[in-house]
């Protein structure tokens, strides 16, 4: 699903995402059950979730969600702190050596702003982390983003715009865009 394309909700494509979530969510929730000792039970869980084994070097620790599982690609080296949430339906790259805080999310869809579209269609776009990035805990990144190497986000921080590499963002302030 790309920015410019809208799923319409009960289609067939809708279906399969939510039998595909149903699925997940049951194989994130034992993942999130385990001792934490369990490397063997986790690693098992997440290549279920993801659809193939770990990375080299990749680190996830738990809790950990997602809703599809099968669009999150990680790259080498990736550290993915506890408490995260990846909506991952339009896909979410992690490059190599990113280093994900607690509780940091990313989300991929969402739905249209106009009142009469917003229970009818999914929109989505991906998002794409490059290498070297740092993302501070409680960090929100949203659809369509993209993350210059090597670029900080601060802890707290709502990304809803692309990053250059080897900057600093930081901010959570709301501001009107549009009234209907």
């Amino acid at each position: 699903m790309s920015s410019d394309r809208l799923m319409r909700i009960h289609s067939p494509e809708f279906q399969a995402m939510a039998e595909r979530v149903l699925r997940v969510t049951a194989l994130t929730s034992r993942l999130n059950a385990l001792p934490f000792e369990d490397e063997e039970g986790r690693a098992g869980l997440l290549e279920q979730i993801l659809g193939k084994p770990l990375p080299p070097r990749v680190t996830i620790y738990p809790p950990f969600y997602t809703d599809h599982g099968l669009r999150l690609e990680l790259a080498e080296r990736v550290f993915i702190n506890q408490n995260c949430t990846f909506l991952d339906y339009a896909g979410i790259r992690l490059g190599e050596r990113v280093m994900v805080g607690p509780k940091v999310t990313f989300i991929t869809s969402g739905h249209p702003v106009d009142p009469e579209e917003r229970r009818l269609y999914l929109t989505g776009a991906p998002i794409d982390v490059a290498e070297n990035v740092w993302i501070g805990a409680g960090a929100t990144i949203l659809p369509g983003v993209s993350i210059g190497r090597d670029a900080v986000i601060a802890a707290g921080a709502v990304v809803a715009d692309d990053v250059a590499p080897a900057s600093l963002v930081t901010g959570t302030k709301a501001a009107v865009k549009r009234q209907w």
